[in-house]
């Protein structure tokens, strides 16, 4: 399995570059591939993601008003809440590391957050840094 398959098409790469699909070698290389393999071989794997429509909900939500933003600023936390250290007189009993990765939805939410200051600070022009 080539990476380059699996990352992008051999359509979208002549658009990024600004090239037709005739030519680029690239694009007659992996249609050749393409169709000498088995046709079991040319189906992708589909995975289940019960969260699917959540996380393009969140994608596709606008920020279009200050106050809006600043409410989203606020929710979202700038760091991990769950990261802590257990301390007794100067010393370190246990640590727990930051769970937030392990959440289903964190890059969307972290997007989220991040359209709103760029609209804080972009659009309104207001100082985020006490968001930050």
């Amino acid at each position: 399995m080539n990476v380059f398959e699996q990352t992008i098409s051999d359509r979208a790469l002549p658009i990024l570059v600004g090239l037709s699909p005739q030519d680029t070698a690239v694009s007659a290389a992996a249609n050749s591939q393409r169709y000498s393999q088995k046709p079991s071989q040319n189906r992708r794997k589909t995975t289940f993601d019960p969260l699917h429509s959540l996380k393009q909900r969140l994608d596709s939500i606008e920020v279009k008003s200050p106050k809006f933003a600043r409410l989203l600023c606020q929710l979202i936390p700038a760091q991990c809440p769950f990261e802590r250290e257990v301390k007794i007189f100067d010393r370190t009993l246990f640590y727990i590391p930051p769970l937030c990765k392990l959440n289903p939805i964190y890059e969307q939410l972290i997007g989220l957050r991040f359209r709103a200051l760029c609209y804080l600070a972009d659009v309104c022009g207001e100082d985020v840094t006490a968001y930050c």
